[in-house]
């Protein structure tokens, strides 16, 4: 036999407040899964830890300029979703905070990228000592291998100095390792290339900066930072606008093929860097 609750009984109403509450049970339980260490508890970090995730990515982006389509935080936005999407295939992996304040060049007189609004830049030396402490923090709460994945051509070499430096001073300890990912951010400058010229585009269609290549992977990671129907009407943007290359036939399709490159390289490089240091 089935019972009608009505409106105004306790169990109507309790029944109200279960249905309500059901999303942020979800919710929660979604984060708690997470591989995100800001969407984690201290206590389920410690527990995640303990039960085998003890490799950590540390995402580098940057706030950069990306001429008159690109957000300055696309950098930002790619690093934190590769990094995602790295760390749930490699299994047992977490993924750090992004890394947003980089080297960009000279800010008085300003040189580079700092020549266009918005472009917010550190002295190299602020930069390697915030990622060293970052990896000390990270190895201090348990983890052992400590992976930089950098999305900007300019800190590839500052990830390669720390990673040394943290590596000869932890050496006999040899309790946590630190590597410079540059695999990451070369693969989009080879073999995404190279797939983007097999589908007919050309170098100087690809580009060095926010051209096509760069829009693609943007429009593949949050298409919210790409002005598309702005540059579809709009003026074609030159060096002088902080552009090189033409990112007016970009679509998220291409970018998903730099997407699956990097991920895809980057699991296989850490795993062979990990084996090489068992």
């Amino acid at each position: 036999m089935m019972w009608a609750v009505k409106r105004g009984h306790p169990a109507f109403l309790l029944g109200l407040l279960l249905t309500a509450a059901a999303p942020g049970a979800v919710l929660a339980a979604e984060r708690a899964a997470s591989v995100v260490l800001e969407e984690l508890t201290s206590s389920e970090l410690r527990g995640r830890i303990d039960h085998g995730a003890t490799t950590i990515l540390v995402p580098i982006g940057g706030v950069e300029q990306s001429g008159p389509y690109i957000a300055l935080g696309k950098h930002n936005a790619r690093a934190g979703l590769l990094a995602k999407l790295i760390a749930q295939k490699l299994g047992n992996t977490l993924v750090a905070p992004v890394v947003s304040y980089v080297p960009e060049g000279s800010i008085n007189p300003p040189a580079g990228h700092m020549r266009f609004a918005g472009t917010i830049s550190i002295p190299d030396a602020t930069f390697e000592s915030l990622l060293e402490a970052t990896a000390a923090s990270l190895r201090q709460h348990g983890f052992r291998d400590i992976v930089f994945i950098g999305d900007h051509g300019g800190y590839q070499q500052n990830e390669a100095r720390v990673a040394a430096k943290l590596n000869r001073a932890w050496g006999k300890a040899g309790e946590a390792r630190v590597y410079a990912l540059l695999d990451y951010y070369e693969i989009t400058q080879t073999a995404y290339v190279a797939d983007l010229k097999k589908r007919g585009y050309s170098a100087a269609e690809i580009g060095l900066h926010a051209g096509l290549a760069d829009a693609a992977l943007t429009l593949a990671t949050d298409p919210s930072l790409v002005r598309s129907e702005a540059m579809a009407r709009g003026a074609k943007p030159t060096p002088q606008d902080g552009v090189r290359g033409d990112a007016t036939r970009a679509t998220a399709e291409l970018g998903q093929l730099g997407v699956q490159r990097i991920v895809d390289t980057s699991v296989a490089a850490i795993r062979k860097l990990q084996e090489r240091a068992r």
